[in-house]
Formats: C-alpha cells, sequence, structure tokens
C-alpha cells in the first residue's frame, strides 16, 4: 500500500477507539496534505484548532489527564517547535509527575515538509528527529521511512499499556512518492 493509503488506513483504525480526539491545524477543514488523511474520520471526532501550537500541546495533555486519547496533528517539524515547552517539561515528564499512571497517552502526529512539486523555504522542511529524541526520553519517537513501518507504529502508539507518548514523524514528500 503507498505512502498516503498507510496514513489514511492509520487515522481510521485510530479513530475506531472511543477515546480519541483529533486536534490541530486543517483537521476538521482544508488545508494540508494532512487533511485528507483524516477525510473518512467522522466529524466530531475533528477538533479544529488556531495557530496556537503551545496551547494545542497543552491542551491535548489536559485530554489525556482526562482520560481522552489525542491525536494532535503539527502539520510541520517547524510548528511543533513553538510546543516545545509543552511538550519537553510537561508531556515528556508526566508519567515522572504522575506515578499512578491515572492519564492517557498522547500521540503526536508531524512531518517534515516537502519540498516538491514547491519547495516552501527552509523554515518549513526541518528534521528534527534526532534533537528532539535528545529532549524527550521518555516519549517514543517514531520517524517514518517507509510505507510498511506507518500501520504498526500507529497501530503501537494507541494499544501502549504504559501510557507511553508517542510522537510519529512522517515525511510530506512521501505521500505522492511512495
Amino acid at each position: 500500500m503507498s505512502y498516503f493509503l498507510e496514513l489514511r488506513k492509520s487515522m481510521e483504525y485510530l479513530a475506531q477507539n472511543k477515546k480519541t480526539i483529533f486536534i490541530g491545524q486543517a483537521v476538521e477543514y482544508p488545508g494540508t496534505a494532512m487533511t485528507n488523511t483524516l477525510k473518512n474520520i467522522k466529524k466530531n471526532k475533528l477538533y479544529e484548532f488556531p495557530v496556537a501550537e503551545e496551547m494545542q500541546m497543552g491542551f491535548a495533555i489536559g485530554l489525556s489527564l482526562n482520560g481522552f486519547i489525542p491525536i494532535t496533528i503539527y502539520p510541520r517539524l517547524n510548528f511543533l517547535l513553538l510546543a516545545m515547552n509543552q511538550l519537553v517539561n510537561h508531556l515528556d515528564k508526566l508519567n515522572l509527575m504522575f506515578k499512578t499512571n491515572n492519564h492517557d497517552k498522547v500521540i503526536i502526529r508531524s512531518s517534515i515538509g516537502s519540498e516538491r512539486p514547491l519547495h516552501p523555504n527552509v523554515q518549513h522542511i526541518g528534521d528534527f528527529t534526532d534533537s528532539l529524541k535528545m529532549l524527550c526520553k521518555n516519549i517514543n519517537i517514531v520517524r517514518l521511512d517507509e510505507p510498511n513501518q506507518i500501520f504498526p507504529a500507529y497501530k503501537k502508539a494507541i494499544n501502549r499499556k504504559d501510557n507511553k507518548s508517542t510522537l510519529l514523524i512522517e515525511y510530506g514528500d512521501f505521500y505522492n512518492e511512495k
């Protein structure tokens, strides 16, 4: 199956869980290539957010503390940088702060921005995977290089019993190339 179809299949699988909620920019309304992977998701699971990345991550953490499994979507890793306080200082430390695991995990979906067919310039194509792994010791960080990695990675992220959050990093160029 293609990279894009694996992503769509994965989002549909996540949506089957009654605890999941999808939040982010271009989640409910068109705006990025990621939007198309959510077309078959019921509207009551999609929550459009303004461009307020730190608030979005804080909201996702709040949802997890209240028994939901948020899938928080940042169309580019460059945008996720704006949520670093919540990501590094709060989400990454959640299991350490709440030793009872009385919360749920957060699934973070982001992408290395596409360069083809139109290069959006350097502020949209960053790959910060290695840096994020150094900063976040308690979040599972997975870069999705091949289509066959996608569904198993998302399935593992939602089915974790240890409530560990997962950041899945896609490649924008692969939506149409693989």
